[in-house]
């Protein structure tokens, strides 16, 4: 049977036993934040394990694509090594929902194995609890298995537990013994290849509470999973899973690739090189697909060290240019029939797969030289710094498992408390240096303001409220019993406003939170807040402020959902501001934005804004039902209460958990621009923009700009003239010079129409001083051609009639010299034609007189004569200094009426430095 035929009849099986057939959720898991990747069957049925969901079907069965790249049966560093360990794999599984239990669970799955697919009864053994006589008798009872091969385990090997609370239950696992004359029965669980695990059925019947009993659950539900790949291998009579149909694509591509051939051995370095590739880049492919990108940190940081981990065994197979990118295709043909989201996706994980490659190689081969220096520098140590191990991974972006692998080729172990350490250390002083400094930090404050009561947020519905003033600490922080004041959360930064009493008012300067207290700091401007505890005041937001927020905020929503239709479902918030005149907008992608996607992101927030969609927030929604809602977006890491809030502008475009404030329709937004987009990590983009009042700040802005540009174009037509003439008394042909017309930009009142005009007038300015700048390089250097070679006449006459020192020649003169640059040119000409001898060439640039002193070797080594001091002395007469090289220096001075009288010294002052 093939690998699709495999699939497509435990799929069938089940059908035809009353299970719905569901899709595989993607192995970036939706809806729960404290998973990195779906690394099991059960991982989209946790909300009906845990009695919070329900679905409109009691039995499932699918394939589901799984992720795991640490723990039981998926060590890393095993992976490529042995037949069996694999990042990515799929999980067969059939579930019950309450429906039917062990007795069906255990049939079926016995009449698949050895009825459907024909494997051999004596080969095969279940494991039970050793308490559940309940399974073991059913085994016994319902299949005819060999009642010896039944066998019974402890907690470690046969018990199921979700987390150290919640539902659990004794499971059942069905191994496969491979050996040749079928003796392997000792080893099950024992860890041994020949003996291994194809099938685990999990029975869900208890809940362990927070003392730790176990309570029965009043639904008992069956949570399978058989492993597909090593199930295609004992299927396929295969010894390994990477010899099946599943892999053999994948390492055939590799092998074309790279041109090597793949022998099947488990000890062949070439072969474990293309078995690591083959498996990561599935991994790789699905994971992309399913909407991650790498990164630095969580999942993002996973997918860099796999594909950095495949990269380095790509060299070890000769490949120093980018190829794993290509391998995906083979993934795609192989498995693209059974998921055909990797057809739809495959150019975006080349794409990514290739710039991931790109940024590793320019930094692989540095990192490689500096693990060889550190291993020249520790001899015959078998130990490997985790200082330097941190060093690879903090400046060339080793991961820790990288290392380690290269120091294992060598022998050596790297020093892994050492590097954990510096990790810590450095996460620490992250930590300090991102919290901030204020006021309200510190210890004996915080003891104060511990006494205050809770305050309630009533801003949602009011900007301004009568409030209890309940308490004040220090004169300036205060505590309401209600307050209208937004605290910063979320990226949405918080209100300012007023408070108004009695003979009081103040101003809100900041709003945080301790705990559940709200705290407001303020500036008193007139009377005494401590009067008024425990009376009314006013207090007030600044309303305009508080609109440009909610209008920048939703157009934040808008963006983002935007971003990942023009960029694509891998863009996430990782990070965002949203103030009252600009926002900023965090997230993980390849490359550089374009200008036609940029201006297609902007098209498309702004048609929305156009639609005037009502901004809909669902206050108080169960966490569950919200997780529920199609294209919910919520955020890894984030932790959510049981009741979220949900804001929606279109359910089919826009919905997220959202604590923040917003418009009550699009329309409210006014206009949305981009105004920058740049990265700010390897692999993270920004994109700042404006909205409402920040618009017309911009297009002033940009209007500057302009002005700014045609002052700058003036001063470069200036400069250009100027040289042309100067060109013309060189050449006899005339120039012809054509000034740029461009007109001064005149705004219409509507603003979309004033940022096209200005986006067109300002590239066309920028275009103008581009191209005026290269006219001017090219005009200057032919006038420096022609400079040099009428100095090069005017040396000849200075050489022709210099004076004899000591019986070496000595030229002082003064030369025009636009430049220091040109002058030095000037005296390397001088030196070259001296033969032997001192020149001394001086200009006046700037008001300020420019000096130049050559030496010929000769008499740098013959009569110890150096630049440097003979041109520091002459300098020294005109009120200045200088210095450089023996053979050539540079100096200057202030006092230009002086010179004459400088140079005229110049004879004595190279005698004076004279050493035979």
């Amino acid at each position: 049977m093939t690998s699709s035929e495999i699939r497509q009849s435990f799929l069938d099986f089940f059908s035809t036993r009353g299970h719905r057939i569901v899709p595989s959720s993607p192995v970036i898991p939706h809806g729960d934040p404290t998973l990195l990747f779906t690394n099991a069957g059960m991982n989209q049925f946790k909300d009906v394990f845990l009695a919070t969901g329900k679905r409109d079907y009691l039995r499932a069965a699918d394939t589901q694509k799984c992720i795991r790249v640490s723990g039981k049966h998926n060590d890393l560093e095993e992976v490529g090594r042995d037949t069996y360990h694999h990042t990515f794999f799929e999980m067969l599984g059939n579930w019950s929902f309450g429906d039917y239990y062990k007795k069906e669970a255990i049939e079926w799955a016995w009449e698949l194995l050895t009825k459907e697919w024909g494997l051999e009864k004596k080969r095969l053994y279940a494991t039970v609890f050793e308490t559940d006589h309940e399974a073991a008798e059913l085994w016994a009872k319902v299949t005819d298995i060999d009642p010896t091969h039944i066998q019974k385990f402890g907690k470690k090997d046969n018990f199921w537990e979700m987390g150290e609370t919640g539902p659990c239950g004794p499971c059942s696992e069905i191994h496969i013994d491979l050996t040749a004359d079928y003796s392997g029965g000792h080893l099950v669980n024992a860890g041994d290849p020949r003996v291994m695990e194809i099938w685990n059925l999990v029975f869900i019947q208890h809940n362990r509470n927070a003392e730790g009993e176990l309570e029965n659950l009043p639904a008992k539900h069956v949570d399978t999973g058989a492993g597909f790949e090593r199930l295609c291998a004992v299927l396929q009579g295969k010894k390994s899973n990477y010899d099946t149909d599943v892999f053999m694509p994948t390492i055939s591509k590799i092998a074309l690739t790279v041109g090597k051939e793949y022998t099947s051995k488990l000890d062949s370095p070439t072969d474990i090189a293309m078995r690591v590739i083959a498996d990561h880049v599935r991994m790789l492919t699905f994971s992309i697909t399913d909407g991650a990108i790498p990164g630095n940190d969580g999942r993002g940081y996973v997918l860099r060290r796999i594909l950095r981990r495949a990269a380095r065994f790509g060299r070890n197979l000769g490949m120093r240019e980018p190829f794993i990118y290509q391998i995906t295709s083979a993934v795609v043909e192989s498995m693209g029939q059974a998921f055909p989201e990797i057809v739809e996706k495959q150019a975006h994980v080349e794409r990514v797969t290739k710039s991931e490659e790109e940024s590793f190689n320019a930094t692989l081969d540095r990192g490689l030289e500096i693990f060889e220096t550190v291993v020249e520098r520790i001899g015959h140590s078998k130990v490997f710094p985790g200082e330097d191990a941190f060093k690879l991974y903090d400046t060339y972006g080793f991961p820790l498992d990288l290392t380690q692998l290269i120091a294992e080729e060598r022998g050596l172990k790297v020093d892994v408390g050492e590097f954990t350490e510096l990790m810590q250390e450095q996460k620490s002083r992250s930590r300090e240096s991102g919290k901030m400094e204020m006021t309200h930090a510190t210890s004996e404050l915080s003891s104060k303001l511990s006494e205050f009561n809770e305050s309630r947020f009533v801003g949602y519905e009011f900007l301004e409220t009568r409030s209890v003033l309940e308490k004040v600490v220090d004169g300036k922080f205060v505590s309401l019993d209600q307050t209208p004041f937004y605290v910063e959360s979320g990226g949405q930064v918080d209100d300012l406003g007023v408070l108004e009493g009695e003979h009081f008012v103040a101003e809100v300067l900041d709003s945080f939170k301790q705990e559940k207290r709200i705290v407001h700091e303020i500036a008193v401007k007139r009377g005494d807040p401590a009067s008024l505890v425990g009376k009314g005041v006013i207090a007030r937001v600044d309303l305009n402020r508080r609109h440009n927020i909610q209008r920048n905020h939703s157009a934040t929503h808008l963006v983002h959902e935007a971003l990942r239709r023009v960029l694509g479902t891998h863009v996430h918030q990782q990070g965002s501001l949203v103030a009252p005149d600009h926002l900023r907008f965090d997230f993980p992608h390849f490359g550089k934005i374009s200008r036609e996607e940029l201006r297609a992101i902007e098209a498309m927030v702004n048609a929305k804004i156009a639609e005037d969609i009502s901004v809909f927030t669902e206050v108080d929604m169960p966490i569950e039902k919200a997780k529920k809602i199609p294209n919910v977006k919520m955020f890894f890491g984030d932790k959510y209460g049981d009741i979220v809030r949900v804001v929606f502008i279109d359910e089919m475009y826009s919905v997220e958990f959202c604590g923040g404030t917003h418009v009550k329709t699009t329309r409210d937004i006014g206009l949305f621009k981009v105004i920058s987009e740049s990265s700010i990590a390897s692999g993270v983009r920004r994109i700042e923009a404006v909205t409402g009042e920040g618009i017309q700040k911009y297009i002033d802005e940009q209007l500057a700009k302009t002005k700014g540009l045609d002052e700058q174009i003036a001063r470069f037509i200036e400069e250009k003239e100027m040289l042309e003439r100067e060109l013309q008394t060189f050449e006899k042909n005339p120039i012809g010079t054509r000034r740029p017309t461009l007109g001064a930009i005149s705004l219409p009142q509507n603003q979309a129409e004033s940022l096209t005009l200005l986006e067109n007038g300002l590239a066309m300015r920028e275009q103008t001083l581009e191209q005026l700048s290269k006219q001017t390089l090219d005009l200057k250097k032919d006038l420096s051609k022609h400079k040099v070679k009428e100095a090069s006449s005017h040396i000849d006459a200075l050489v022709a009639g210099a004076t004899l020192v000591d019986e070496f020649k000595l030229v002082s003169s003064k030369v025009d010299a636009a430049t220091m640059d040109e002058l030095k040119s000037m005296g390397d000409t001088l030196r070259s034609k001296l033969g032997s001898g001192v020149g001394i060439l001086a200009g006046i640039i700037d008001e300020k007189v420019a000096l130049v002193c050559v030496v010929t070797d000769d008499l740098i080594k013959a009569k110890k004569l150096q630049a440097g001091k003979i041109v520091g002395e002459v300098a020294k007469q005109l009120g200045g200094g200088g210095g450089g090289k023996p053979h050539l220096a540079t100096a200057g001075g202030r006092d230009v009426a002086k010179l004459d009288e400088a140079l005229a010294k110049t004879a004595k002052i190279v005698k004076s430095f004279v050493r035979e």
